[in-house]
């Protein structure tokens, strides 16, 4: 028995398994915001430029939208847009069809930045794919270990 863990315990596997890949995440979120920093964008600002560009065809690129894509409040959201505007990143268009809403999009210079972004972004990814995808695999196959474990206690 390891002193360092008394008892063992069955999930500790799933466990190192979920921190690795937590850690494996944090890495390419920390290679983002380090790329968003030197294009002279906040790492927020980046996120808010690829939801609005990113947004489906169907879907209406509001404040609400972007709200909800980006897990934050409204009023954040709004603060947000405006630095975006004020740094000539995303531009607002009135719906014609409910001028209650309005439309936030890309600029020209937003687009600029977002497209070396993501291209940065998919070069951090190719090198990061390997660890990320191992790491996954591994959360998953203590997954159905930890499934079968917990079954087991259930049925004792």
């Amino acid at each position: 028995m390891d002193p360092r863990h008394p008892k063992q315990d069955p999930s500790q596997p799933l466990h190192q398994a979920l921190a690795e890949f937590r850690h494996q995440l944090r890495k390419f979120l920390q290679a983002s915001e380090n790329a968003a920093n030197r294009a002279g964008l906040h790492p927020q600002q980046h996120q808010l430029l690829l939801a609005v560009a990113g947004a489906p065809v169907s879907a209406f690129p509001s404040i609400a939208y972007a709200a909800e894509a980006l897990g934050l409040k409204h009023n954040s959201v709004v603060e947000l847009a405006d630095r975006c505007e004020k740094d000539n990143l995303l531009g607002r268009k009135i719906d014609p069809h409910d001028r209650r809403r309005v439309c936030l999009q890309v600029t020209a210079h937003g687009r600029k930045v977002l497209n070396r972004l993501s291209h940065a972004h998919l070069q951090e990814l190719d090198s990061r794919a390997p660890h990320l995808i191992e790491a996954l695999q591994t959360v998953l196959k203590n997954e159905v270990h930890a499934t079968r474990i917990s079954q087991d206690q259930k049925d004792a």
